[in-house]
């Protein structure tokens, strides 16, 4: 049987306000465990929340970037379930009155863009954490991230494959760095997603059994764990058995999911309204205010990129799916004319730095000025492409201008026709017989006698130059 997959994605979102969503408590990643707290955020007895304003208009933002429809009224609910790392026993969300709903986001996929819908975004607060400790038999929490602001950011069932999954993510996550409302850091908490899938027999209209694997926190893994669910699901159902509705954890060791726990709905929460919060009413003048400030947002940026410097479409997205790209693309290009070598060294050579590093573009320290300098020194002759390549390198390993490094080393390439010339007949002198090879026509024997010059001026030579000249006193 032929299966097709139906996924969605559930996105939760940390708001970058300095203050958590219903109290005066910081947000602040590392502190000491449980030093961030109040009775507020501890749900002790006749402690009130107060909701974040910032919070509130940075989802008012998100949802606006999405063409979400941002509801009239908006209330908070009462998502009860008893765990340790929720002290209050219940989470401040948002249940059948939503902050927005009917939204989209379109993405690449296979050559071609596709609209993937977004059903809700929502607000809620964030639970605890819990510590293992294998040297003892207990467990800790750490109640510091209980109460930081959320924004939940639902899908359709939209998705057809783990690829599509990962490309959703990634367009995302490019679109919340352009609102600045999150630091989007997956290592630290701020972006986690929650996957789920169903299979059903291809050409179907209806949907299968659908399985929640929670909690992945990589973009990588999503689409790992979504990968591993089709075929488990798959041998299950080619067998006539039945594919349980259940939440499934990712084992990074096993590169597996494992059965976490049989699948709630909405009747287990037990949701009732927060009564600590009256409905919201968002009024028309604030959204049309935000919706006036929005930014330049990615699929802006790039049919901008391809209409203002004619980069191709493919060069146009690739670069503006990192704001940190794009900005440094614009940057260069103000002072360094030419928007295609520009691009190429971003999108190659900057993007190769960092992966072989496992760091994001934005993670990777470069001034613009550094590569205009770099892409100078190739134009003016001063060092040849493979030198500029390793020069590269050096450049954001050392932090340090290349016009610096190419003066601190002596890499100035040999351009100078007097010195190449003399150069030739010193190689020319030393290999007779590959001199008497390229005059019987052994083509190769040009190629070993420029490697010769290039080794003989410990790679300065400028390598089109040799080759000319070898070739003039060779004929």
């Amino acid at each position: 049987m032929v299966y097709e997959p139906v996924i969605g994605l559930e996105v939760h979102v940390q708001l970058a306000t300095h203050s958590k969503l219903f109290c005066g408590c910081p947000t602040k990643f590392g502190g000491l465990p449980n030093a961030q707290t109040c009775p507020v955020c501890l749900g002790l007895p006749g402690a009130l929340p107060v909701l974040n304003q910032q919070a509130f208009e940075w989802g008012i933002k998100t949802a606006l970037a999405f063409d979400c429809q941002v509801a009239e009224v908006m209330k908070f609910d009462r998502k009860q379930y008893f765990y340790p790392d929720l002290p209050k026993n219940f989470q401040i969300s948002q249940y059948d009155r939503p902050l927005a709903k009917a939204g989209h986001l379109d993405i690449a996929a296979n050559g071609t863009t596709k609209r993937i819908g977004i059903t809700r975004v929502h607000m809620e607060e964030d639970a605890g954490k819990l510590l293992h400790d294998p040297k003892e038999p207990a467990s800790y929490v750490d109640f510091n991230r209980t109460g930081v602001p959320l924004l939940e950011i639902v899908s359709e069932p939209d998705l057809r494959s783990p690829d599509e999954a990962y490309q959703y993510l990634v367009e995302l996550k490019a679109v919340l760095e352009y609102l600045d409302v999150s630091t989007c850091n997956m290592e630290e908490g701020s972006l986690r997603c929650d996957a789920n899938i169903s299979l059903r027999p291809a050409g179907a209209s209806e949907f299968g059994s659908k399985v929640e694997i929670k909690n992945l926190n990589s973009f990588k893994y999503v689409r790992a764990a979504l990968t591993f669910e089709m075929g488990r699901q798959a041998r299950a159902l080619d067998a006539q058995q039945r594919v349980a509705q259940e939440t499934r954890l990712w084992d990074l060791k096993s590169e597996a999911t494992e059965s976490m726990r049989s699948k709630e709905g909405a009747s287990d929460y037990r949701y009732f309204p927060e009564p600590d919060l009256v409905p919201f009413v968002i009024g028309r003048t604030v959204v049309e205010s935000i919706t006036r400030a929005l930014p330049e947002l990615p699929a802006q940026r790039s049919r901008r990129f391809a209409d203002a410097y004619g980069l191709s479409a493919y060069d146009a997205h690739v670069l503006t799916e990192h704001r940190r790209l794009a900005d440094l693309f614009e940057q260069a290009v103000a002072s360094y004319r030419r928007p295609k070598p520009v691009a190429n060294w971003l999108m190659g050579d900057l993007r190769a730095y960092g992966n072989a590093r496992g760091k994001e573009p934005e993670e990777v320290q470069v001034e613009p000025a550094w590569l205009v300098h770099l892409l100078e020194a190739i134009d003016q002759g001063t060092i040849s492409g493979k030198m500029a390549k390793d020069l590269f390198v050096d450049m954001l390993d050392q932090q340090q201008d290349p016009r610096q490094l190419i003066e601190q080393r002596g890499l100035k390439q040999i351009v100078d026709d007097g010195a190449l010339d003399r150069l030739a007949d010193e190689v020319l002198a030393a290999h007779q017989q590959s001199v008497e090879d390229y005059r019987k026509g052994k083509m190769n024997a040009l190629m070993f006698l420029v490697g010769k010059c290039m080794e003989r001026s410990k790679g300065k030579a400028n390598p089109t130059q040799v080759t000319e000249i070898l070739k003039r006193k060779l004929s």
